[in-house]
């Protein structure tokens, strides 16, 4: 995928960037082919095309969000996978998916998501500028830092949690999905 530097886009990046430097994010070969010849539908047509991210499929439409996930972005999307939903405390997707809670539902998804089509090029850039680490708005209004570690590039939440990029660049028609192994919680 070949990226056309966007001045507007440039200057957001630049606006949402505090630190420095991140290094090439790389895919785990086993998660890679899930993610293959899925480009040309949207991100929720990507996450259920897959069979990797079942429940955060369930979740974005408990919370109401597929068809904004759905519509022109563009938007970035780390998507963990089923796995990664699995890892968390017993009991916390089940509570997250009930209705009572689907307000705190949609501020852990939209904490997921960045405005604009944010490629590894782009994060590269934002660290390079931020002399090795990035640290990117969220459409929830938190913020996530992302910096290199060996080969990859590890996400940092609000609450310190470090989650992993295994597969980058995932191209959808309203945007990019960049596959994690791990679910981003807000502060």
């Amino acid at each position: 995928m070949r990226h056309t530097p966007n001045p507007l886009k440039s200057a957001a990046f630049a606006a949402i960037a505090a630190t420095t430097g991140l290094a090439a994010m790389t895919a785990a070969p086993a998660l890679a082919d899930h993610h293959m010849e899925k480009e040309a539908g949207t991100i929720v047509d990507i996450a259920k095309s897959t069979g990797m991210h079942d429940t955060l499929v369930q979740a974005v439409v408990a919370a109401d969000l597929a068809e904004t996930l759905s519509g022109p972005g563009p938007i970035t999307v780390f998507a963990p996978v089923d796995d990664a939903f699995a890892a968390l405390p017993d009991g916390t997707v089940p509570t997250l998916l009930k209705p009572e809670n689907k307000a705190m539902l949609q501020a852990v998804l939209t904490y997921h998501a960045v405005p604009g089509k944010v490629t590894s090029a782009d994060l590269m850039n934002l660290i390079r500028q931020g002399g090795g680490s990035a640290t990117i708005e969220t459409v929830q209004g938190g913020t996530l830092t992302a910096m290199p570690m060996g080969d990859d590039i590890v996400i940092t939440d609000a609450r310190g949690r470090q989650t992993k990029v295994v597969k980058a660049n995932v191209a959808a028609s309203n945007g990019v999905v960049h596959v994690t192994d791990g679910v981003f919680l807000p502060g």
